[in-house]
């Protein structure tokens, strides 16, 4: 090995006993986990089981109950700022899909990435990079014809492969997606998830947030399962994805099936 040094590459995301109270909740209890760089995962878990959660205090909009007990790092950072995590971690919530629903163009909407508004205003000057950049990425999502549309006159589909479009401006290294098929039609649901391998494709790490199974693209191997605030499971798919651990994490009566690399279940 000579003289060289040894780097040791930091976790894309790293918990250590974090809990968090909203309100009178205890929305997270002493989870623990992390994400290295290069590994698709998903966050699986029924509605109020903390993922949301989960991700504010990724997104700083909440903090660990009891911090001197407890830490979060970004890529092995204790503190960042919204701007520092655009830049290496971009998110796609619904509530930034129904944000970006307003009557700019797609192009307009991806443009706005590069400064943290909405839409183009009056006094943004957008550069020949930028619009390049722009105009790339909607391809990449296969949206290109959709650039001079305005964004309340696209399908759900539609709109967030170009909200997806604009979290990937400043290149981040990984992207987070939460449920990100949530209320979608059959067609929409599938175009959004081959956008997903696309993703996984091109080098970008995903992360997807979700209670639907399908939305676990064959490409992620990795689940981590919340169940009230708490870990319930962090492993390999295959491992839990069945009837009976799906019974016990939604707390309901449940089939698992397989067609070719996707999962899903039903009312048993």
């Amino acid at each position: 090995m000579g003289n060289a040094t040894l780097f040791k590459v930091p976790k894309l995301i790293e918990f250590q006993n974090v809990s968090v109270q909203r309100e009178s909740t205890m929305a997270l209890r002493g989870v623990t986990f992390s994400i290295d760089a290069g590994q698709h995962v998903a966050i699986l878990g029924p509605n109020g089981c903390g993922k949301s959660t989960l991700l504010k205090v990724v997104t700083r909009d909440c903090y660990p109950r009891y911090p001197l007990q407890s830490s979060v790092r970004i890529w092995g950072e204790d503190t960042w700022t919204l701007f520092d995590l655009r830049a290496t971690m971009g998110i796609v919530t619904n509530d930034l899909v129904n944000l970006c629903t307003q009557p700019y163009s797609g192009l307009e909407t991806v443009l706005s990435a590069f400064f943290g508004s909405i839409g183009i205003w009056p006094y943004h000057h957008v550069t020949p990079k930028m619009e390049k950049r722009a105009k790339e990425l909607l391809k990449f999502f296969d949206v290109a014809h959709l650039a001079d549309r305005v964004m309340t006159e696209l399908s759900s589909g539609e709109a967030r492969r170009i909200v997806f479009a604009r979290a990937l401006a400043h290149n981040p290294k990984a992207l987070v997606l939460d449920e990100p098929t949530n209320s979608l039609d059959v067609r929409a649901q599938h175009e959004v998830r081959e956008s997903m391998q696309r993703l996984v494709a091109s080098g970008v790490t995903v992360i997807v947030v979700t209670h639907h199974l399908p939305d676990i693209i064959p490409e992620i191997h990795r689940v981590v399962a919340l169940k009230q605030g708490k870990l319930f499971f962090d492993g390999q798919k295959e491992e839990l994805l069945n009837s009976e651990k799906m019974q016990d994490l939604f707390e309901t009566p449940v089939t698992v099936r397989r067609v070719g690399e996707y999962y899903d279940f039903g009312m048993a």
